[in-house]
């Protein structure tokens, strides 16, 4: 199949670029993180994909509107690690 192909057919089954989904699956999994644990946003940033905790934040600011920080702030429940 081809790039061409596989895009456009992926697009009509969920609404999103290959691109777009996968960032959004990286941001929800920053999100559990950052929720359940007390990995520094460096790390969650890491492990998640972004590279670098500067791209979280821009990635989580366009998304959601608030930084890492702020996000747990807001949501966090009890750490798990």
């Amino acid at each position: 199949m081809s790039v061409r192909t596989f895009t456009r057919r992926f697009r009509e089954e969920t609404g999103l670029t290959p691109g777009q989904w996968l960032t959004r699956q990286r941001i929800e999994r920053a999100r559990q993180l950052l929720e359940d644990t007390d990995m520094p946003v460096d790390s969650v940033a890491a492990r998640c994909g972004f590279g670098t905790g500067a791209s979280l934040r821009q990635h989580m600011q366009a998304a959601l509107g608030v930084t890492p920080r702020s996000y747990r702030a807001a949501f966090r429940g009890p750490v798990r690690n």
